[in-house]
């Protein structure tokens, strides 16, 4: 059974575990798509780029990782955008974020004041963001973190320069 498959049922199986699922039936998808795929696949700077959403290897251009030499162009994975690219079309049907990084994927959402699971959580500054994850809920939220992580469940705080939640609605 391949990976996506298994992460959509998984996605069902927590979906219906989910207490205080928003009304919004995309955004409870791509919270507990979200969910499910944690642990299943490495971050990759650049991984989930392809022309369709999913893992793929990454690249070691713009490369400034921790990790040497650059494990990315030999790593099927996910980077931060690229995952969240990846849930969303799982959630929506179809490629609503488009390819690019998390400046380009932020100028297709709008901000909220009162975050939703399955909202996008970013990090930075307008048009200098550096880091987007799913919010599941509870301060909590699924990303593709940093090399040598797989993707994980992190507090909104890991990082100290929450920019905000971003919404998207079909």
């Amino acid at each position: 059974m391949g990976v996506k498959r298994r992460l959509l049922i998984g996605a069902i199986v927590a979906l219906a575990g989910v207490g205080s699922a928003p009304l919004d039936e995309e955004l409870s998808r791509a919270a507990a798509v979200a969910y499910a795929a944690q642990g299943s696949l490495p971050y990759s700077w650049g991984g989930g780029h392809a022309a369709r959403p999913g893992p793929s290897n990454g690249t070691c251009r713009g490369y400034s990782g921790s990790v040497t030499p650059c494990p990315a162009n030999r790593t099927r994975g996910f980077d931060c955008s690229g995952f969240t690219r990846w849930v969303y079309d799982l959630a929506f049907g179809g490629d609503v974020l488009g390819p690019g990084n998390t400046d380009d994927h932020l100028g297709r959402l709008r901000r909220v004041g009162v975050p939703q699971p399955g909202d996008l959580v970013f990090y930075g500054r307008p048009g200098r963001t550096h880091h987007v994850g799913v919010y599941v809920g509870g301060g909590k939220m699924i990303d593709a973190f940093a090399t040598g992580t797989r993707i994980r469940m992190d507090h909104v705080s890991v990082l100290h320069d929450l920019l905000g939640y971003y919404h998207y609605r079909a």
